[in-house]
């Protein structure tokens, strides 16, 4: 590019790529740079909850969203003895304005990035560009660059913005006594398999409590073979010591976690046979860290994992770097850069520090943990005797007061 773009993003993720369309829908002219010499589909599944589709509908994605997604018409809770604890409309089926999509993370970050490459230019992400650090005087900000040759470089902007993951270079810099993870006692297992439908075909499960093993089972592709089977996305959670890495992409092992799943077979799914028939599993610690006192530092900002790395419950952690992409493109939209990251970390970083603490607390399955403790983990003769739908309700919309989807503040 010939002239400096007026803001660089460290990261082409899905809060990275968001940033850059939103900032080329407010007329703010930005560059993507990505580590890795090519994007590949990684991971398995995310959801994206309403007050996420929210931003991306107003993006003109909702469409391209809804041809590789699932439309997540439910929420299903059951015990670990396939019986039945409750269930809510998710998405558009609850009333939302929005739908609820549950979709392959390679699927959405594509979505994303031709959008990108076809409103912005094919210059606008930068592949082969890890950003090793970043410094800034009064006029500009500049980061330094490393390539997979060996080269180095460097780039200038007016602002800065690190959405290059739990991993960031620039959080480092910013915070180096910060890396170190909280870990929260259970590993999670992740994989993908093509199954037939189950429940309504479009339902988002949790089973199960982590002391005794929980699953989050839902489908992510429709209709992938000629048998109608769904690609379905999976998620075993155990206490179990860390093991390995904060690294969203090792191997792991069946054996290491099949144990308390082993007699899952229920009438409406065989769970263990799922699992045995997946093409591959990941397994990842369950890890957050304490939230920082601040993401700014003059002309660079954190957004996105970078700046919040929470537990991934509660279908969140892509909801708040979409919506930090919102926030920070509206302000950087407004004029001075300086005013801009800091107006966005006032309003950005309390909220999504209430979500950390909340995933740690009372996540969305909380109705799990309180239906296993009130049962003494065996069967139950009725739900109703366990726990009262006013509770369910309760514990169901406080955590959608906390992570920002609930009906009476998410409207059109």
């Amino acid at each position: 590019m010939a002239t400096e773009p007026a803001v660089i993003i460290v990261g082409a993720g899905i809060g990275g790529l968001t940033l850059a369309l939103e900032l080329h829908d407010r007329g703010v002219g930005c560059v993507v740079l990505e580590a890795a010499p090519q994007l590949e589909p990684l991971g398995v599944g995310i959801n994206l909850l309403p007050h996420a589709t929210r931003g991306l509908s107003r993006l003109g994605l909702e469409d391209a969203l809804a041809a590789v997604a699932v439309t997540t018409a439910e929420s299903a809770f059951f015990n670990r003895f396939g019986q039945h604890v409750h269930t809510e409309p998710a998405g558009r089926h609850a009333g939302y304005a929005w739908p609820q999509f549950s979709i392959h993370r390679g699927d959405l970050q594509r979505v994303l990035l031709d959008a990108v490459l076809e409103r912005l230019g094919s210059d606008a992400v930068r592949l082969g560009h890890r950003v090793v650090s970043a410094s800034q005087d009064a006029d500009r900000a500049t980061v330094r660059i490393e390539h997979p040759d060996g080269t180095t470089g460097s780039l200038s902007a007016t602002a800065v913005v690190a959405a290059d993951g739990v991993h960031s270079a620039i959080r480092r810099q910013f915070h180096p006594g910060s890396a170190t993870p909280r870990y929260t006692g259970c590993m999670m297992w992740r994989g993908t398999t093509v199954w037939p439908r189950f429940l309504s075909g479009a339902s988002m499960v949790r089973a199960g409590w982590l002391a005794t093993g929980k699953m989050v089972i839902y489908p992510i592709r429709d209709a992938v073979d000629d048998q109608g089977r769904q690609l379905v996305n999976w998620v075993a959670e155990c206490e179990a010591p860390q093991r390995g890495r904060r690294d969203w992409n090792t191997p792991g092992l069946i054996e290491d976690f099949i144990g308390p799943f082993a007699d899952w077979h229920f009438d409406w799914l065989d769970v263990p046979a799922m699992i045995r028939a997946a093409d591959e599993v990941l397994e990842y610690p369950m890890v957050d860290q304490d939230p920082l006192d601040h993401w700014t530092e003059g002309r660079i900002t954190l957004l996105g994992d970078a700046a919040h790395p929470m537990v991934p419950r509660g279908s969140n952690g892509a909801a708040q770097a979409i919506l930090d992409a919102g926030v920070l493109a509206a302000e950087l939209a407004g004029g001075d850069p300086l005013t801009a990251l800091r107006r966005y970390e006032e309003i950005r970083l309390p909220a999504t520090s209430r979500v950390v603490l909340a995933n740690r607390a009372n996540p969305p399955d909380a109705i799990l943990r309180e239906v296993h403790e009130r049962t003494g983990d065996r069967p139950f003769e009725r739900i109703d005797d366990v726990i009262g739908r006013d509770e369910v309700t309760a514990l169901s919309d406080g955590y959608k007061v906390v992570a920002g989807f609930d009906k009476e503040r998410l409207t059109p």
